[in-house]
């Protein structure tokens, strides 16, 4: 998916360190992004912010719906590039029709995992299918690190098996985790798995202590040590817990995505769908997109025209300010 803002915040991202002092979990609220024009569709952001922008290397997350797509118009995405990152399509409800420049034509569906990787630089489309009335799902991306940021441009497609663990249904799409392991490849340690824990359950997940973890609540509520999370919040656990315990108190289901990877101690600078390691970066490949040049190459078969870039920030694309007691 593209950030779409027509006003993309530049952001310098880095790893932070953790609060041996501090609480287990960290709650990470979203805050509502519209994506372009006055039918916007509209997605809970939670990455970056100013209190984290890392989790391992997942930079960015957008989660959406459920949008009855009749009211909203759904999904509709012209072609757009990204560099220095991969970018996970996860779908809980609804179908996206997903067209690349490396000559794919797939769809999106729940419990599917679609993966693209826009090294040196790709670009793609997204929209929601006619077949679509409700549209519910998560965009997430991960950044690429120093020796493969230019990678060159790829499509994954796999479809996780749904396996019972200890008082939960869980699909693994990316990583590994509990005996379950995704064949997807990654430029860094990463997990990715969907969870959804019946009413009045509890799961004790054996995980990766190197890794830092992030639980995205999509339904219900669960609590995550001490900390109960609602719908839509991200919950931070950091380096050095080998067990994660997950708890549903209530009468309904709870879903979440459960993100983890070790931290990604480079540094990078984001804006609009680009990744680099500086300003220049960013300003090369927004040239290269506007100018049309082959780094990106073409998406065939959309009818429509491409999504333009919109203006550079004045000045150079600097290091956000850390609130206080948060980490570098």
């Amino acid at each position: 998916m593209s950030n779409n803002e027509a006003r993309p915040e530049e952001i310098r991202c880095v790893a932070m360190a953790s609060d041996a002092d501090g609480p287990l979990v960290e709650v990470l609220t979203p805050r509502d992004v519209p994506l372009g024009g006055p039918r916007a569709m509209r997605v809970r952001r939670t990455l970056p912010q100013r209190a984290r922008s890392l989790i391992g290397a997942w930079c960015f997350a957008d989660h959406y719906g459920p949008d009855n797509v009749a009211e909203t118009g759904g999904m509709r995405v012209p072609p757009h590039p990204h560099t220095g990152l991969q970018t996970v399509s996860w779908l809980f409800s609804g179908e996206i029709e997903h067209r690349d420049s490396v000559g794919s034509h797939a769809f999106v569906r729940p419990g599917e995992l679609n993966l693209m990787t826009g090294g040196h630089g790709i670009c793609h489309s997204e929209v929601s299918t006619e077949r679509t009335t409700t549209l519910h799902g998560a965009q997430l991306w991960v950044a690429l690190p120093q020796d493969s940021r230019d990678a060159r441009r790829d499509f994954q497609h796999y479809v996780p098996q749904s396996v019972r663990l200890d008082g939960a249904e869980m699909r693994v799409f990316l990583g590994s985790i509990a005996g379950e392991t995704s064949p997807i490849r990654t430029f860094t340690p990463l997990l990715g798995a969907e969870l959804v824990l019946a009413p009045h359950t509890a799961s004790h997940l054996p995980v990766d202590a190197a890794f830092e973890h992030g639980a995205l609540v999509d339904e219900g509520d669960l609590r995550l040590g001490d900390t109960v999370l609602r719908p839509g919040e991200l919950g931070y656990v950091a380096p050095g817990h080998d067990t994660l315990t997950l708890v549903n108190e209530s009468d309904r289901p709870t879903r979440l995505l459960l993100l983890g990877g070790t931290p990604f101690e480079e540094e990078i600078v984001m804006w609009w769908n680009f990744v680099g390691r500086e300003h220049d970066d960013i300003v090369r490949a927004r040239e290269d997109w506007q100018k049309e040049s082959e780094r990106f190459g073409e998406v065939t078969g959309y009818p429509g025209d491409r999504l333009p870039a919109p203006p550079l920030p004045n000045g150079t694309i600097r290091p956000r300010r850390r609130a206080s007691g948060t980490g570098g």
